[in-house]
């Protein structure tokens, strides 16, 4: 069974066995989470394992401990890391020298987590794998990783960023190449009237995301009020096109608090699937490794 099926009957049908009886997790957090945090700590307590939270700030981390120190201890502790970090560097030197399996819980350039559970709540709308899907907004690491797993998968994608905010030319040359090998089409554009036209799911995030406070005036003098996901963009979708957010939102910012609230919005299904997801990623790579 895939993860994004396990993580569907894991919705369906919830978690029958303690799949995970004697195993230990460590989230290791760098950047403060609601999501992240609880949607991975109640994955392995419902399937029966055990959690250590361990905020990077409160560790020898903290002192100067180098991250292959701690990667080599604590896979002497437990049994898998999920590991929240601003550097994706430090996530590659953790899983490096980790002998135990390591989850991206979000890195300022990835947010595979996000990801699987963003695809698991459309194939579960749309029924099946025929659909498409519009980002707009920032291309940050909730985009990214958005367009990889499309790309992988072979769904269509429509992204609408300015362009000083949109993936450097090679990337989006790269992410091309994939879609083109998956035959499905990854698109970028300026224009979100045009990213919106039949998608099924329209998907905006944060326009300033953390550790970018500094940045905030200049970013909403460009992305608004272009980039706002309003009653009338999500119009132009098809007529039933769900939106979609990773959340936390800053209603009246990239979106309009009617359509947050509208029967259109899917947010908190996406929301409850990051736990079903994060429970089925776990077991695989727990089982894997036995």
């Amino acid at each position: 069974m895939s993860i994004l099926e396990a993580a569907m009957e894991f919705r369906r049908s919830g978690y029958p066995k303690p799949l995970l009886s004697k195993k230990v997790v460590a989230l290791l957090f760098e950047k403060p989470s609601t999501r992240t945090r609880v949607s991975l700590s109640s994955a392995v307590h419902r399937l029966g394992g055990e959690v250590i939270y361990l905020p990077a700030g409160e560790l020898q981390l903290a002192r100067g401990e180098p991250i292959k120190d701690t990667a080599r201890v604590l896979s002497r502790y437990v049994d898998l890391i999920a590991a929240r970090l601003s550097s994706h560097n430090s996530l590659e030197e953790l899983a490096a020298y980790a002998s135990v399996p390591v989850i991206n819980a979000l890195t300022n350039n990835h947010h595979p987590c996000q990801a699987l559970a963003d695809i698991a709540t459309m194939r579960e709308y749309a029924e099946g794998w025929s659909f498409r899907v519009a980002y707009i907004g920032d291309c940050g690491n909730v985009c990214r990783s958005l367009v990889q797993i499309c790309a992988v998968l072979g769904i269509d994608l429509s992204v609408a960023s300015p362009k000083p905010y949109r993936f450097t030319d090679q990337e989006v040359g790269t992410y091309r190449e994939m879609a083109k090998l998956n035959q499905c089409r990854i698109v970028f554009t300026e224009n979100p009237e045009e990213a919106v036209r039949d998608a099924d799911f329209v998907y905006t995030d944060v326009f300033v995301s953390m550790g970018m406070e500094q940045e905030r005036e200049k970013r909403l003098n460009v992305f608004l009020p272009r980039y706002k996901v309003t009653t009338s963009l999500l119009s132009r979708a098809r007529l039933n096109a769900k939106f979609m957010h990773c959340m936390p939102i800053r209603r009246g910012e990239e979106v309009d608090d009617e359509v947050v609230e509208s029967e259109r919005s899917i947010i908190f299904d996406q929301a409850e699937y990051r736990m079903h997801t994060s429970a089925a990623l776990i077991c695989h790579l727990i089982s894997s490794k036995s």
